[in-house]
């Protein structure tokens, strides 16, 4: 019998299955698909001499996680690499509002788009040297976070603190409005908040376009060096070394629970794994509480508060092999990882306010990776790996563009390629002209491969305030404990959610040990 059985070698599960294991536990994880990584996965599908990261690619969160730093992972052959710029936008007008690696460059260059925008900018940059730290804690710890909200309520009644505020809470339009003079400083800001699902008109987008923006800044957008998979090798690699076990192709498909305890797991092919002290489960809530724990075990009160639970958009991405870099309109000063595609903040708005009426936009706001810019090991020389995604809605009303019936069928996946191509071209002739081979994937095709991403979602849920904190994944404690002794929920669907910090696998382990002393 293992101590603890972790189900999902994702991100969350992996980092949940070394720390079990770093306390010495005996510890199973176990996966469904034929390879660990869950959506930190990367191949040569596209084009055989180009590597493509199947979903994720970029891990600014990464760089700022106490647990991903603390597992030193550099002993286990994970290399971060970085572009010469970690983000940027091409503006409608020509030229671009770029993070510099330097903060006073960055300043610089948004001074040249309007005076004033550069002090602005380093003024944003000393709130974040000096609340940033607790903003971090706060975010990436279990809820809640009582030394971290000590020392940013102290940040907040101090000089400057009403500012603060407003900037934690605001919309990002409104945060950006109050800075900056020019559009290009407020389409950075902007771009970046929309990494969640959080309109730019509503509170919390602020808080998370500055977070994004300023770790581009302090630390850069980085990437692994050979592809995603590297970080999730890496982490696998680690876990057997200090003796846990990795089991793929094991679909589990019930929580075996006795006395109100999950006492083990059963996979597809009828064998069960036991569990002394936890099970530990890093898929999605509605997974976990619908499917996998047996119904006349879970508590009514669960089943309940369930129905509040709401999906992030979907996504659909686009991966290229590029004959040579994208031939932007304009040249940046410095070419960056990580672009991001709107003509204005007003044209963000309204792609939000599609997206939030079920509609396709028909002008999709895109994020872009320029891989090999970020890491020169993802292609040959004079090519580039590239990618674009952009999200639609779970449940589609209609198509803005008039084209998409939202089967996504070899036409609707046709024509929303097309769509995002178009869009690009606009900043970039030429660029179609470039694409060797090229890989689509619609929101049924990430769910196939990835059981988590259900419709598309990326997040583990949407990152609006109706679902966060307390109310993550539903209303209760925003803790990794469940209504079951000995299960936590481990995946993105809890505290804090979607990107790849290891935060949410963390609570589950600290959470187990916790219980089991």
């Amino acid at each position: 019998m293992s101590d603890a059985v972790v189900v999902g070698a994702g991100p969350n599960g992996l980092v949940a299955a070394n720390l079990l294991a770093d306390a010495g536990w005996d510890v199973v994880l176990l996966e469904a698909n034929d390879a660990i990584g869950g959506a930190v996965r990367s191949s040569t599908d596209v084009e055989s001499s180009f590597v493509h990261d199947t979903f994720s690619s970029f891990y600014p969160l990464a760089a700022i996680s106490p647990t991903i730093r603390s597992l030193n992972l550099g002993d286990y052959g994970l290399e971060w690499s970085n572009a010469p710029a970690p983000v940027g936008n091409p503006l409608r007008t020509g030229g671009w509002a770029l993070v510099h690696p330097e903060p006073a460059d960055t300043a610089q260059a948004l001074d040249a788009h309007a005076p004033g925008d550069g002090q602005a900018w380093l003024d944003l940059y000393s709130d974040w040297e000096r609340v940033g730290p607790a903003i971090t804690e706060a975010l990436l710890t279990p809820f809640p976070p009582v030394r971290a909200g000590v020392d940013l309520l102290r940040h907040l009644l101090g000089p400057r603190g009403l500012k603060r505020l407003q900037l934690l809470i605001g919309p990002v339009r409104s945060v950006g409005d109050r800075r900056f003079a020019s559009e290009a400083a407020k389409l950075l800001l902007a771009t970046n908040s929309q990494h969640a699902d959080i309109a730019p008109t509503a509170p919390g987008s602020g808080l998370l376009g500055w977070l994004l923006v300023m770790i581009a800044q302090q630390y850069g957008y980085p990437v692994p060096r050979g592809g995603a998979g590297r970080l999730s090798q890496a982490l696998a690699d680690r876990f057997t070394a200090a003796g846990g076990t990795i089991v793929c192709q094991a679909r589990v498909d019930q929580i075996v629970i006795r006395d109100g305890r999950a006492v083990a797991v059963r996979t597809a092919d009828g064998r069960e794994y036991s569990a002394g002290r936890a099970v530990l489960a890093d898929v999605s809530a509605p997974a976990l509480y619908c499917h996998l724990i047996p119904r006349q075990d879970l508590p009514a009160h669960v089943r309940q508060r369930l129905r509040f639970f709401r999906w992030d958009p979907g996504t659909v991405k686009v991966d290229w092999a590029l004959s040579a870099p994208i031939p932007w309109r304009a040249t940046p000063d410095l070419d960056p990882g990580t672009a991001h595609l709107a003509d204005s903040v007003d044209d963000l708005r309204r792609w939000s306010r599609q997206l939030a009426a079920d509609w396709i936009p028909d002008r999709p706001f895109l994020l872009m990776g320029q891989m090999t810019t970020a890491d020169p090991s993802r292609s040959p020389a004079g090519t580039e790996s590239a990618w674009a995604y952009t999200h639609v809605p779970q449940r589609i009303r209609g198509d803005a563009g008039g084209r998409i019936n939202g089967d996504w069928d070899a036409a609707d996946t046709a024509a929303m390629a097309e769509r995002i191509e178009a869009r690009i071209d606009e900043y970039a002739p030429g660029f179609s002209d470039r694409i060797i081979a090229r890989r689509v994937l619609t929101p049924p095709e990430l769910e196939r491969r990835n059981a988590n991403l259900v419709g598309g979602a990326v997040n583990g849920g949407t990152s609006g305030l109706r679902q966060e904190l307390v109310l993550r994944p539903m209303p209760g404690l925003g803790r990794a404990e469940t209504a079951i002794k000995s299960l936590y929920l481990a995946s993105s669907s809890a505290h804090p959610g979607g990107g790849v910090h290891g935060a949410c696998g963390s609570n589950a382990a600290r959470a187990a040990l916790l219980h089991a002393r």
